[in-house]
């Protein structure tokens, strides 16, 4: 029986190698690893009632898909009820919002990565349709207000950026953003690593973007970028690319939270894609709740002589009426 003690063991053994000196880390991996242990103690009392064999997960592996690896499993809410074996589910850090990571990552899971893969490599970008639900949008919009969450705001007009605002979240990050982006991360580890072979760029990334948040920190990107960007009637973000430091993941997603039509009018996603001898710009179309999977820098596109680099940017038209907000998953951290 994999229990909440076995749980801890595993997160203080990791926590000897390195977590001790990064302590939103390992507070985010104690999380995960309570709420994995609460996951298999429910299975498997399910599994005791309905007479069902359900197949058991083993050690702490995933498939290849599995949301984000053992850093970033999507969890069930932990709710303090004692369970058949004597082990008892606790409530970890992230158990206000582990039932919206469970949905979200579940539905990573289940993407077309065959087809989200081949858009990536011809356009630089791929829409997910609903990768949020309107009330777990409606939740995150919410955080916009409670400032405690948040590290900085940014007033974009005093940058030259446009005009609107937006605010980079916090260590540790909300649950259901942090399982999120851990999710995605590992379901684009493949895609980045194939494009930086192509490139012959040396980078490789690893499997789990704990590691990968370790390496980011090493070099002195310690500070989270995920951010909710909030504009009203008139404003507007000027095209741009989210860099950040030295090691960059060249794949981000945006999740539009507003309902186009209903509570605002314009802001439509921008992308410009150009290369040495030619330029496009496309109009992406999104719902409420759908992500917006695109390279952050550049990405190649074969050709018959081998592959080009295709520069991307990226920005948001001006709102003609409403309030329109959109969470932004950056993968690398920033300096």
């Amino acid at each position: 029986m994999y229990t909440i003690q076995v749980a801890l063991e595993h997160v203080v053994e990791r926590g000897s190698r390195g977590f001790e000196t990064q302590p939103h880390l390992l507070d985010h991996d104690l999380c995960l690893a309570l709420t994995r242990a609460t996951r298999r103690i429910r299975s498997q009392v399910a599994e005791r009632q309905r007479g069902a064999t359900v197949r058991r997960l083993e050690g702490m592996t995933t498939s290849k898909w599995a949301l984000g690896g053992a850093e970033h499993l999507a969890t069930a809410t932990t709710d303090g009820v004692d369970y058949a074996d004597g082990a008892r589910a606790v409530a970890g850090p992230c158990a206000a919002n582990v039932q919206v990571a469970s949905n979200s990552c579940a539905r990573v899971q289940a993407i077309d990565w065959g087809a989200l893969e081949r858009a990536l490599d011809v356009d630089g970008y791929a829409v997910v349709p609903k990768l949020l639900t309107s009330p777990e949008c409606r939740r995150i919009r919410a955080m916009y207000s409670q400032d405690t969450l948040f590290r900085s705001r940014v007033v974009m007009a005093r940058h030259g950026f446009g005009l609107g605002e937006y605010k980079y979240f916090a260590y540790p990050l909300p649950s259901a953003l942090a399982e999120l982006r851990g999710a995605l991360y590992q379901g684009l580890a493949t895609v980045a690593n194939r494009w930086n072979a192509v490139s012959r760029i040396d980078e490789r990334f690893p499997e789990t973007h704990t590691a990968f948040l370790r390496r980011c920190h090493a070099a002195g990107q310690t500070r989270p970028t995920p951010l909710l960007l909030r504009y009203v009637e008139g404003n507007y973000n000027c095209l741009h690319q989210d860099l950040y430091g030295e090691h960059v993941f060249p794949l981000q997603v945006a999740v539009l939270l507003s309902r186009p039509h209903v509570e605002f009018e314009g802001g439509e996603f921008v992308i410009t894609a150009a290369t040495h001898d030619e330029a496009r710009a496309d109009v992406v179309p999104l719902d409420q709740g759908d992500g917006l999977v695109f390279a952050v820098h550049h990405h190649p596109v074969a050709t018959r002589r081998g592959f080009r680099r295709v520069v991307l940017r990226h920005g948001v038209s001006r709102v003609h009426s409403g309030l329109r907000f959109t969470v932004g998953l950056i993968l690398h951290d920033a300096k």
